[in-house]
Order: structure tokens, then sequence, then C-alpha cells
């Protein structure tokens, strides 16, 4: 994601404020991160990520030279990464673009090269290893925008057009078809992160003005409706979120596991959020030993994973996979 803002890194937020007994000491950092086997491509920031069945999907992305179209996938009972076709010759290689997977495909657009900001999609089966191009996103040519699947559709929403918007687009994966979504509650944004929890959607943290963005929302995906969630800094009297610390941001990645999702901010701090209770635990951050913009977070066989992204100018290519429930082993 371009970067366009002053303040920190991490990711996205909401309104509704209420009173909790969590008190700031029942914060915990349990959780383990061990160290997979490197992403097979060249090293890089800024890809998209799509999961199908039991295998994750990465590809595009910045090399520090390159915006790139080739695509890898990982296999986690394997631990390996595979090349697989990139995006067709009349695509441009890009960064900061989507993805999403539904009804077996996986899908992917927008972006940018660094110059041009992009609205086609293409459309990935994986049974014939092919790319084939759909019709145009039909919102504004964006990057930094959020790409998800909830409830049989995709959805594109925020982002940036040479503005921070926070417009919506549904995709009919049957009809190939695009319906506006309406706008994502509060403040418009881009270099959010979005994670996908049953039948909800959740966009947290983002930059709007070179400003972070300290809002959270919840797209229902039966009905497409939006709903504001608590804030994600410390705004309220109560002590819920005393520790909410280092959440708001931008460029984080996130994933979902045993129907919690899970923010790894651009600090490597980890964050656990129960969409039951409205909140966010701390966890064990990171064993990477260097903080990361730009990465990519996936869930395959309910397992959460991190690679690829940036530190720095130095582009990465190592991958991570979190138990939030274990104790810390170290370089493991």
């Amino acid at each position: 994601m371009l970067m366009r803002y002053s303040t920190g890194f991490c990711l996205l937020m909401s309104l509704a404020w209420m009173g909790c007994s969590k008190s700031s000491d029942d914060t915990t950092t349990v959780g383990n991160w061990m160290h997979k086997v490197d992403f097979k491509g060249v090293a890089r920031s800024e890809a998209v990520s799509f999961s199908i069945n039991d295998t994750a999907f990465v590809g595009t992305g910045y090399d520090g030279t390159n915006r790139l179209k080739d695509f890898f996938s990982y296999d986690a009972d394997k631990n390996t990464w595979t090349q697989r076709a990139s995006l067709p010759d009349a695509a441009p290689g890009r960064m900061s673009g989507v993805a999403f997977a539904v009804n077996g495909k996986g899908y992917t657009g927008t972006g940018t090269n660094g110059i041009d900001k992009y609205k086609d999609f293409y459309e990935y089966d994986p049974a014939t290893n092919a790319w084939t191009a759909i019709t145009d996103f039909p919102g504004t040519a964006r990057y930094d925008a959020v790409g998800f699947a909830v409830s049989g559709n995709g959805y594109v929403s925020t982002g940036y057009d040479g503005n921070w918007l926070n417009d919506t687009w549904k995709f009919n994966p049957g009809s190939k078809s695009w319906s506006e979504a309406g706008d994502v509650p509060n403040s418009k944004r881009s270099a959010a992160v979005a994670f996908v929890i049953g039948d909800s959607a959740y966009i947290v943290t983002g930059s709007s003005n070179t400003q972070t963005v300290n809002e959270m929302s919840r797209l229902d995906g039966k009905s497409s409706l939006w709903a504001p969630k608590r804030p994600v800094t410390n705004v309220s009297d109560d002590s819920y979120d005393d520790d909410y610390t280092s959440i708001e941001g931008t460029n984080g990645a996130a994933f979902v596991m045993n129907n919690k999702g899970y923010l790894v901010t651009t600090a490597n701090t980890v964050w656990e959020y129960d969409p039951i209770q409205d909140l966010w635990t701390l966890k064990q951050p990171m064993e990477s030993g260097t903080s990361r913009s730009g990465a990519v977070g996936f869930t395959i066989k309910n397992k959460g994973f991190i690679t690829t992204g940036a530190s720095g100018a130095i582009q990465l290519s190592d991958t991570w996979q979190f138990d939030p429930l274990a104790d810390l082993i170290k370089n493991d």
C-alpha cells in the first residue's frame, strides 16, 4: 500500500460505546509463532491473497523494483509453495490490489503500478490453473482497497483514487455482475484490513487525510448493511479499551481462527478480536525480529498465516503460522 500518511501503522474501527467489566490487567500475551517455509516467489510487499478449500494463493505485489503478476499456492500439510499461473499477458503487473475467493474461484483486481490506478478484474479457476478477464470493477480505479467474500458474494470497499473512499461494491459470482452495497460508516479510508467471521465482515484501521482511522465497522453478509463497532483506541471512560495502544494504524494483515479475528500490525503486535464481546486482546507478538508493512494474511484449515511484506526498503519472503492458545516457544 502506498503511504500517504504521517502517523503510525496498523488497521480499522467504529462507534458503539458500551461499558465493560474487562480490566486492563486482563491483557494477555498468550500465543506462539512458528516459522514455516519461505514464500517461493521473489520477496515482495503489497501482494494479495485468497484461499480456496485447503490451499492459499498469494500473488502480485512489489519487489522493490517491479510490480508483479505471478501467483503461488501454499499447502499447509506439506509446508510447500508451488508456482501457479500468472495473470493474463494483457494484465499489467500491480501492487496494492484486492482479492477474494467465492464458489471455488479466486478473484483479483484494482491496484496500481505506482503511476496508473486499475479497475480491471480477473477470475482464477484452480481446476485449469488459468486466469480469465471478467467485467471491470464498476467503482473508480483505485488501490489500497480491501476485498473479502461473505455469504456467497465478493466485496470491494474503501481505497484511494486520488481521494480517500468509503464506497462498497458487491460481486455476484453467478452472474459475474457488480452492484453498489452502501458506504462504510464514518471515515473514508485506505490501507485498511478486512476479515470475515461467519456471515459478518469487519473492516478496521487505515488512513484518511494523512491521519490513521480508529473506527471499525461490520457488514452483515445477509443484508449487505453496515453498522459501526467500537473504536480501536482508548476513547471511553470504561476500562475495556485502556490497553488499546497499538491497534490503530495502516498496512497491517489479518486472518481468522476459531471464530475470532487476528490483526498483525506493522509493529508486529498481534491483537485478537472477539466479535461476541466486541473486544480486542493483545497476544504474543510476531517473532520474526523485524517490523513489516504490506504483508498478507490467510487462513487454511483453521490455521492463520502471515507472509511477505516489507521492513523499510527490504522486501520479505518469510512465512509464519500463529497458534493463539499455545505458550511461547522461541525460535521454533
